[in-house]
């Protein structure tokens, strides 16, 4: 074997070890093919990695020593010899903890159970179908404006530096944000809004995992039925067939925006209270709104340089932007109004990075003497959250935002219409349940007509939904596509 190199690309898994690696060498480098995992150095920090042939240091997430195969030698995955355990901190979750899947199926030969996960999410229609649903701003307002997929996506990639931080299943925390949203209805949280009034008023039957006395809709509740049940990729049973361990998480995601049921419902004998993972996954999704909604807020031309001086956070990141590059100082002393969109991203990215250190410096801290990943489920607090500090200062940073983004008229308009147009569908297919596609109106005698209509509505995209309002339920080439 050649001398070693380091590189990161998790590609697959045996049960107890989460970090087989491999490198793709280029042709003419040392050589190509397959590269083998052998062990992860014992510290990110103590030990500078020089990275892999062919692949650029500053993009890798985690550092993997790998050595080379020649090129005569197999590159069959089932050749390659055993790796070693990951180091891991003691309250991470394993792969071979997963919790097993529902229906049992055979071991993916390139991917870890998490891995799989992640595929199959990314690979539904309700995930695509997040690219046409609003985060703030309605989806067709602005192209550069986020939708509930970008938002998605923005969640994932910190919940992946928080999983790497605190030596936790980078795999399962991502696997778990990239679904948190898909039982999002359209135009937002308006649009779920209108879905609760109408469950909660014509006692509709509860989302799985609900025990409420008047049953509403729930979107992360909803995002459990649409992976268990609404997606049926397979003919022989529905929904994704996700890991016990990413169904629990996401019954467990808690936000300002998502509420899990207390207690939870359980997911095959696994506690619902969040495990690390989950709570990453949760303080990401956090991270991400308010990082990003201030800056649609920004483009939007709703929030000035002379506004953000009251936020902390906002002051604090112009300092530590300004510090190393000039040209921000440049730009905070013209009066031209360009000069916001020419700093922002820099600013924002700085504020991201104050977020992530505390976080990751808090947490470590509230994990010291937690060994195993009961002990972090049991804790009688969450584990994963910013210092009393920077807590106030974010919570300073929302209050903003409620006030200058979420509470403007043009905001609050498009909220009030996108209410407006799913209560009238709903109200409309009670009316004439039989204008429902095929597949849908199925199952009501099974599952009553509010629940069908529910799921029905909330997989629409805001277009779908605008679109279907305009043509009237039940007219001529409107009602039957499915969604």
């Amino acid at each position: 074997m050649a001398s070693v190199r380091y590189c990161g690309s998790l590609i697959a898994d045996e049960p107890g070890r989460d970090a087989r690696r491999a490198c793709i060498l280029e042709p003419g480098m040392i050589g190509p093919g397959v590269i083998h995992f052998r062990q992860r150095p014992p510290s990110r920090q103590s030990q500078k990695p020089r990275g892999c042939p062919g692949q650029a240091v500053g993009h890798m997430s985690k550092w993997s020593p790998c050595t080379y195969r020649t090129p005569n030698e197999s590159t069959d995955l089932t050749a390659m010899p055993p790796p070693n355990d990951a180091p891991l901190a003691p309250y991470a979750i394993l792969s071979d903890q997963s919790g097993g899947r529902e229906h049992p199926e055979p071991d993916d030969p390139l991917r870890s159970p998490f891995e799989l996960d992640r595929h199959r999410i990314i690979e539904s229609t309700a995930f695509r179908r997040l690219v046409g649903k609003t985060q703030v701003f309605v989806a067709s307002q602005h192209d550069h404006f986020r939708t509930r997929l970008t938002h998605t996506l923005e969640a994932a990639e910190i919940a992946r530096s928080l999983a790497v931080g605190l030596a936790v299943n980078e795999q399962l925390s991502e696997a778990i944000t990239l679904a948190h949203d898909l039982g999002h209805p359209p135009f937002g949280h308006a649009g779920e809004a209108a879905l609760n009034e109408e469950m909660a008023a014509h006692g509709g039957r509860c989302e799985k995992g609900f025990t409420h006395q008047r049953c509403g809709f729930n979107h992360n509740a909803h995002s459990l039925r649409v992976v268990e049940y609404l997606e049926h990729p397979f003919p022989a049973f529905r929904g994704l067939n996700l890991t016990a361990q990413t169904l629990a998480g996401l019954a467990a995601h808690a936000t300002r925006y998502d509420t899990p049921e207390p207690g939870g419902h359980g997911v095959k004998g696994i506690r619902t209270a969040p495990s690390v993972e989950a709570q990453a996954a949760s303080v990401a999704d956090r991270v991400a709104y308010n990082c990003h909604d201030l800056e649609d807020a920004i483009g939007a031309g709703f929030v000035s340089l002379e506004d953000l001086e009251e936020v902390a956070l906002w002051q604090e990141a112009l300092g530590a932007a300004a510090s190393w590059m000039p040209d921000v100082r440049d730009q905070v002393g013209r009066t031209s109004d360009v000069r916001i969109h020419a700093i922002r991203r820099v600013v924002l990215d700085a504020l991201l990075d104050r977020l992530l250190t505390d976080l990751i410096t808090t947490s470590k801290a509230q994990l010291a003497g937690i060994n195993s990943p009961k002990a972090a489920r049991m804790a009688p607090e969450p584990l994963v959250g910013f210092s009393g500090e920077v807590e106030t200062k974010l919570e300073q940073l929302e209050k903003f935002l409620h006030k200058r983004l979420y509470r403007r008229p043009q905001v609050v308009d498009t909220d009030t219409e996108g209410r407006r147009m799913v209560r009238h569908l709903f109200a409309a297919y009670r009316k004439e349940p039989s204008a429902l596609p095929p597949r849908f109106a199925a199952r009501i005698a099974d599952q009553g007509p509010e629940r069908v209509i529910c799921d029905y509505l909330a997989g629409m995209t805001d277009h779908f939904c605008r679109n279907l309002f305009k043509t009237g339920v039940g007219r001529s080439g409107s009602g039957g596509a499915d969604q």
